[in-house]
């Protein structure tokens, strides 16, 4: 009994001691990408940045003769002289620009275009497969020049991981805020392609689907434990799940409450996929943060999303990407693609209009990763400015509540750079095409020539 009492006492003692230490080497490894940048700069080296332009993002216009000088991943001035020991970095007649905020993507996943291939192959597909994939797909998302991203769910909490590994500089990406899995109602968007459930088991709380209101609870407790910096929801149907109606409401008004209320409590905002209506006023009456998508919302839900503040993410490019491929989808999932085209050019026109938040957000992964950019060009098509769509990555800063980081050239702000060929707004697709991307002060991109 006394060695019994012994080696339980030694197992406690070892394991107490595994957890202060695994504490302090996690603590030491996992400091986010900004609290990185927070460190002293101490000898750290300048560089200047000159470009022929510069849009700071501060406001509409453009500035010519743009210097910005970088040290120890924070942004020491913009628009000052060069200091003389600073490293020059002139790439001509370029636009320097704030690193571009995708509020909207999926890094773990792309779609093919074999909608039923592709089911299959995802049941086949291990974690660590799914993983290797995402690391490249976030490497090339940051060469596009995306140096922060929301990811909007992924399966088996593989983008917990990729954040985590970027993080510890294990693998190179954007920052990530992420969401783990999207929670949803059983049979909706969220939930697996109808299989026989004797092949594959049905969903629950931990992987997001849940029913009634402590259950929903249960549902967001799990993403937050191993995770989660954001909570995402379906409130309507979806255009890519096959069997569900794209704009009918798929949790009560008692589900969403208890969790948006569940994740404010943990200081985590909430975005609510909802192409539907009725679906999005439930979401913004419970308190969401972001309406994503919005295809079908109506004038006075657009006035009130203005008035609450609540965000749109119209995601343009994921709608035009479907749109364009409809024909390889199954025929269900085609006749709602094209119908939350025509529906989402016009909520997009009338959100304008009436003056609704926008944040940009493009759903990347339902296309190919690193297009994300044609964004800007998708928006201006639907009646932006040029100015106005940059301003979008200006708004998805503020919807992540890290605007005080990123989001505009600023001193003291976290350096984070695109420069882009010629003048930005003689040309918005310039975005698609980055010669030069500095994440936290570090140097990703730099093409010869530029």
């Amino acid at each position: 009994m006394t060695a019994h009492l012994n080696k339980r006492h030694g197992r406690g003692a070892m394991l107490a001691t595994f957890c202060l230490t695994a504490a302090g080497a996690l603590a030491a490894l996992a400091l986010s990408p900004m609290a990185r940048a927070q460190q002293p700069a101490g000898d750290a080296p300048v560089i200047a940045i000159r470009g022929a332009h510069l849009f700071d993002g501060t406001g509409a216009s453009l500035k010519d003769g743009g210097v910005i000088v970088v040290q120890g991943g924070r942004i020491v001035s913009v628009g000052g002289p060069v200091p003389a020991s600073a490293q020059v970095i002139d790439l001509g007649n370029v636009t320097l620009l704030p690193g571009f905020i995708d509020a909207h993507t999926h890094l773990t996943m792309q779609m093919q275009k074999d909608y039923y291939k592709e089911a299959y192959e995802s049941l086949k597909r291990f974690p660590a497969e799914q993983a290797l994939q995402a690391a490249v797909y976030a490497r090339r998302t940051l060469e596009a020049g995306f140096t922060t991203v929301r990811n909007v769910g992924a399966e088996d909490f593989v983008d917990i991981g990729l954040r985590n590994s970027i993080n510890k500089g294990v693998t190179e990406g954007p920052r990530m805020l992420t969401a783990a899995h999207g929670i949803g109602s059983p049979g909706g968007h969220f939930d697996h392609t109808s299989f026989r459930p004797d092949i594959v088991p049905p969903l629950g709380p931990l992987q997001g689907i849940c029913s009634g209101p402590e259950q929903c609870r249960e549902a967001v407790r799990y993403q937050m434990k191993w995770g989660a910096d954001v909570i995402k929801i379906a409130a309507s149907g979806g255009v890519l799940s096959e069997t569900d109606p794209v704009d009918v409401p798929q949790l009560t008004a008692e589900e969403m409450s208890a969790i948006i209320s569940e994740a404010h409590k943990w200081n985590r905002k909430v975005a609510a996929h909802s192409h539907g209506d009725t679906a999005a006023r439930m979401a913004i009456a419970a308190g969401i943060d972001s309406i994503e998508h919005g295809s079908f919302l109506s004038e006075d839900t657009l006035r009130l999303m203005k008035t609450k503040g609540v965000y749109l993410v119209p995601t343009r490019m994921a709608v035009w990407w479907v749109n364009k491929e409809a024909d390889t989808y199954p025929p269900q999932i085609a006749a709602k693609a094209r119908a939350a085209k025509a529906a989402a050019d016009q909520s997009f026109r009338t959100a304008l209009r009436v003056g609704t938040p926008i944040a940009f957000g493009t759903d990347a992964g339902v296309y190919p990763h690193g297009m994300n950019a044609h964004e800007f060009f998708l928006m201006t098509d639907g009646g932006m400015s040029p100015a106005a769509a940059l301003l979008t990555t200006r708004g998805a800063a503020k919807l992540l509540g890290i605007d005080s980081e990123v989001g505009t050239l600023e001193t003291g702000k976290v350096a984070d750079i695109v420069a882009v060929p010629g003048n930005v707004l003689s040309d918005i697709t310039a975005t698609e095409h980055p010669v030069f991307v500095m994440h936290q002060g570090k140097v990703v991109v730099h093409k010869s020539g530029s």
